[in-house]
């Protein structure tokens, strides 16, 4: 069912929105009961193979635990799902900067590919933020080879579970003062967006615009979200 959803979803108008804003996101993917079921794991540190506190690294406020495989299944439905539906965007980017396309047909493909070069570490990864933490601006890149679209879902229902907190995205524009894009999470939407760069138009063709992206602090209560990255890391 949740694969279902994902493969219905309107992709010729989310690509066009990547195009003009560098994120775009999706009708509600998973149920409130799956949100929280996803949520819920949390509780469970066997399923992780590590906890970040984002204080210590100076990443912001806040912590996040990467999930160990074998990923739990919708998790793991939902990355597969993903994948072969942001590919053509992915490439036609590659094309329009003139880089390496290096991205297989499949997500076990590509994953093969990272664990060849060293990137073995799964990515997927589970974020709780509570009064007062918030992550600074940041690209989640973790080794050579990298995928240019990740995926946030939202697990909590804004102004009711959690005030603030708002997704952040900034692109740095060519030659220009950088632009910033905020996007509220709805429970169980997904957002996707740009891991490292993506082609803008200027006067000498396309070029490549550094994108970061951050959460704002959260004002009051707690808030979850599961993030699919498609590159493993080193």
């Amino acid at each position: 069912m949740t694969a279902r959803h994902v493969h219905e979803l309107n992709w010729p108008a989310l690509a066009a929105e990547l195009d003009d804003v560098g994120c775009a996101l999706t009708p509600r993917l998973l149920t409130p009961t799956q949100c929280r079921a996803i949520s819920a794991l949390y509780e469970d540190a066997g399923r992780f193979r590590a906890t970040i506190d984002m204080a210590r690294y100076r990443f912001g406020a806040g912590q996040y635990r990467y999930f160990q495989p074998p990923l739990p299944d919708v998790v793991a439905e939902l990355r597969a799902a993903f994948y072969p539906h942001l590919l053509p965007v992915a490439r036609d980017w590659a094309q329009r900067l003139g880089t390496p396309s290096p991205w297989p047909d499949t997500l076990d493909g590509w994953l093969d590919r990272c664990h060849a070069a060293g990137q073995r570490k799964s990515t997927p990864i589970l974020l709780r933020y509570r009064a007062g933490d918030w992550n600074a601006l940041h690209r989640d890149l973790y080794g050579d080879l990298v995928f240019p679209l990740q995926v946030v879902i939202g697990l909590d229902e804004p102004g009711v579970d959690h005030a603030g907190g708002e997704f952040l995205l900034v692109e740095q524009r060519p030659r220009a003062q950088s632009r910033g894009t905020v996007t509220t999470l709805p429970q169980g939407h997904g957002l996707i967006f740009t891991t490292r760069d993506r082609p803008v138009r200027s006067a000498r063709g396309w070029s490549a615009a550094p994108v970061r992206h951050g959460v704002s602090t959260v004002r009051s209560g707690i808030r979850h979200t599961l993030g699919l990255v498609f590159h493993d890391a080193a």
